[in-house]
């Protein structure tokens, strides 16, 4: 019955994630969804850009404190360590479900693409985002990344095998593809108001930090395999390819630590 619980709650956070992160996609682009970026609750300015500052706080605390390997040490001992990844994809999605319901609109117009090519060109480009997140996902290990592998682990009564680190396809061009799909997603935007200028400005500065504190997470359980990784391939920018170092010949290194 433990088992059976395991998995039906590892399947329920996955698509709960689901739902949230398609409606991520509207409440950005301004797409299909009743709230949006620039379609949400009307308040004066300053009320504002404080509870919308709060809400992004509050998603980035939430991300990256429950991220961390001294904090889920602790968490553990409360959650079963096979629905522990899965708790953490919920309370992500729940605050980010938060933040989609309490946004607070910006209306003042920062810029607006008016010819017809280049206001294409950006939604291209939105929508390139989004697909390179979702395809990061796979090129790790996406039911692994959002709980469902560990939950059918404990399914099987049988330990979870240690996936490893390895680095592939967009993996090789950008250390941390999945970030960059993000950025390019929040920034292209045809029409740029004020609340999107800071959702864009606020996620990116946390996506900036936030790398700092993973990357020191995978060189200390990593140690001189992920430093290897550090000197041939960038964080966040491609560069034109170089020959690479023996530390990545094999492939056997797989960016494990995204949260």
């Amino acid at each position: 019955m433990t088992r059976v619980l395991a998995v039906g709650y590892g399947a329920v956070c996955y698509l709960f994630f689901l739902v949230v992160f398609l409606y991520a996609i509207g409440f950005v682009g301004n797409v299909a969804v009743p709230r949006s970026i620039d379609n949400a609750v009307d308040a004066p300015l300053l009320q504002a850009l404080l509870v919308n500052l709060a809400l992004l706080t509050l998603f980035a605390v939430q991300h990256s404190v429950m991220a961390r390997p001294a904090f889920k040490r602790w968490w553990t001992r409360y959650v079963p360590p096979a629905i522990e990844r899965s708790t953490y994809v919920l309370l992500a999605s729940l605050v980010l479900a938060l933040l989609f319901w309490q946004w607070r609109t910006i209306p003042h117009v920062v810029w607006d693409v008016q010819n017809q090519p280049a206001r294409l060109a950006v939604w291209v480009l939105f929508w390139a985002g989004w697909a390179i997140v979702l395809a990061a996902t796979f090129m790790i290990n996406h039911f692994e990344l959002f709980g469902l592998r560990q939950v059918l682990a404990a399914w099987r009564a049988q330990p979870e095998a240690e996936t490893g680190f390895q680095a592939t396809l967009f993996y090789r061009v950008v250390r941390h593809p999945l970030m960059l799909g993000f950025l390019i997603a929040f920034w292209a935007a045809p029409t740029m108001t004020a609340g999107h200028l800071l959702f864009a400005s606020v996620t990116t500065g946390y996506i900036l930090i936030a790398l700092q504190l993973e990357e020191r997470d995978l060189l200390a359980s990593l140690g001189s395999r992920y430093a290897a990784y550090r000197q041939t391939v960038p964080m966040l920018i491609p560069r034109p390819a170089r020959r690479r170092k023996a530390p990545l010949a094999g492939g056997t290194i797989t960016p494990a630590g995204h949260r």
